[in-house]
């Protein structure tokens, strides 16, 4: 191959890659910037939505020992306290 059709491939294999990254945008810098900060937001999101059920099951499980607490109380002055 010579020189010249060399470059002219070289050429319009750019020019292919340049026009495919205009129209498709995958390419361009901010594609993936745009991309990074979406999972990060995405994640963030469940990680604080993950945060919030944790915290309200611990809520719930000191609640529910807070009752059975009272219920042995109760039962234990039913038992054993004053007739």
């Amino acid at each position: 191959m010579s020189l010249s059709r060399r470059a002219w491939i070289v050429a319009a294999s750019v020019g292919a890659v340049e026009a495919l990254k205009d129209q498709v945008g995958l390419c361009r810098w901010n594609y993936p910037l745009k991309s990074l900060a979406q999972h990060t937001k995405n994640n963030m999101r469940s990680y604080s939505q993950a945060k919030k059920l944790s915290s309200s099951i611990i809520a719930k499980n000191e609640k529910a020992e807070q009752s059975e607490e009272s219920l042995r109380k109760v039962m234990y002055l039913s038992c054993w306290g004053p007739n």
